[in-house]
């Protein structure tokens, strides 16, 4: 090979050589231009951010309610008097009408006593009356009655035996044969009808153990309208009831007062100011009258309520009635009135309770 035929040849490596030189570079430019996917870029871990709540620093509001007096439901006017219940043994003959101080007791019952007789306990809690009055004497269905307000019993006198259930039934008693303070008899009327009483000077004799206001003993609404018998009963006008063959008192719904009116048969029953007797809520309790073995005149025995247990109401309230289911624990505590198996609720104001004697008392509605 001749010397110019080498260098043709090494001149042609060199070419080639730079050739593949600059397609390479060729290359990587085409490479660099195009570019490599860019990495995918993690996901940021979640943050989460609440709402910005300011404190609240004061304290949580109390509910507003109104207080009332236990035994009418009633709203007071401020907080109500802290007293104990004063029951009063009324008398309801035709010789004792008409009595002082009924329109003003936030409970009255009515019972069936010796010799076909009604009379009245008429409890006191958030009103006082002047006097009270005519007063007679203790019977054994009032422990039964009175028990559950752990308060102040007055009445004119007793048996022994009577006065010892009244006496171990947790009340205080005051009696007037026993000359408490407050208690006198009356020229106006004749004996045994004239024993009256001023009521502050009872309540000023209550002791440490009977100072405070009774619980509730009745379940009230709220208003009227919320009353059970209001919400769920039948119309009526008229209450008629024989208690006894002595004892026929009625009521008659008034729609201008919205109250029950009394009468004593066909009389109208006023109270000695000339007020008609009248009350928010009667409620009928009917319950079993049997004989005590503590006697009475010619023979005769003084009668109780069984009214432990459970038996047949009505309840009267807003000009309507409903049917009810009245139950008693024990003897300390209230008689409760149940509608539907709930307990049954009277509107606010005085309430009338008729205790009659099943088998032989009724009621009749019109």
């Amino acid at each position: 090979m001749t010397s110019r035929t080498i260098r043709r040849a090494a001149v042609a490596r060199t070419s080639g050589l730079r050739a593949a030189a600059l397609l390479g570079a060729l290359a990587l430019a085409l490479t660099a231009c195009s570019g490599d996917p860019e990495p995918t870029p993690s996901a940021p871990t979640p943050v989460t951010v609440g709402p910005t709540i300011d404190a609240d620093k004061g304290p949580v509001p109390t509910p507003s309610i109104a207080p009332t007096w236990p035994l009418t439901g009633v709203v007071a006017d401020g907080e109500p008097e802290n007293r104990p219940a004063l029951a009063v043994k009324i008398e309801n003959t035709s010789a004792a009408r008409p009595q002082t101080g009924l329109e003003d007791a936030d409970v009255v019952w009515e019972t069936i006593v010796e010799f076909q007789v009604s009379r009245f306990i008429a409890v006191y809690h958030s009103k006082v009356p002047d006097e009270v009055g005519p007063i007679r004497s203790v019977r054994p269905m009032d422990p039964l009655i009175l028990a559950p307000t752990h308060g102040l019993l007055a009445f004119s006198g007793g048996q022994t035996g009577i006065l010892e259930l009244a006496q171990a039934s947790g009340l205080q008693l005051l009696s007037n044969d026993a000359g408490v303070p407050g208690m006198y008899r009356s020229s106006a009327r004749s004996a045994p009808h004239n024993v009256y009483a001023d009521p502050t000077t009872l309540w000023d004799q209550a002791n440490s153990t009977h100072a405070d206001s009774p619980g509730t003993q009745f379940q009230f609404a709220a208003d009227a309208a919320g009353s059970t018998a209001v919400a769920d009963g039948k119309a009526a006008t008229s209450l008629d009831f024989r208690l006894s063959s002595a004892s026929s008192p009625s009521w008659a719904w008034s729609s201008s007062s919205r109250t029950w009116l009394r009468s004593e048969g066909s009389a109208p029953a006023v109270g000695a100011s000339g007020d008609r007797l009248s009350a928010v809520n009667v409620v009928s309790i009917v319950a079993d009258h049997p004989d005590t073995r503590f006697p009475a005149q010619g023979g005769n025995r003084v009668p109780t309520y069984d009214l432990v247990g459970e038996g047949e109401g009505t309840i009267a309230t807003g000009g309507k009635t409903i049917e009810v289911t009245w139950k008693k624990k024990a003897q300390d505590s209230p008689l409760r009135l149940f509608y539907d198996g709930k307990p049954a609720l009277l509107a606010p104001g005085n309430t009338w309770v008729e205790l009659v004697p099943r088998g032989s008392g009724s009621l009749t509605v019109g």
